[in-house]
């Protein structure tokens, strides 16, 4: 909602500008797309790593009473 409240800022302020950042948007988001899946596959894999080596520590630590 901020985003569009800023586009409609800049459509009264400089109409020309905010035309071109409405048709230049979907291209600048398709190029970023990838960029956005790997931070998610690294993402993934590091939680992955941080599960690993936290698991001998959860595993001598015993069942947890959460009562």
């Amino acid at each position: 909602m901020f985003t569009f409240l800023l586009w409609c800022l800049l459509f009264v302020i400089c109409w020309p500008l905010a035309l071109v950042a409405l048709i230049l948007y979907p291209f600048v988001w398709l190029i970023l797309l990838p960029f956005r899946l790997v931070g998610i596959a690294v993402g993934g894999v590091l939680n992955l790593i941080q599960a690993i080596f936290y698991l001998p520590v959860r595993l001598m630590r015993g069942p947890s009473r959460s009562w």
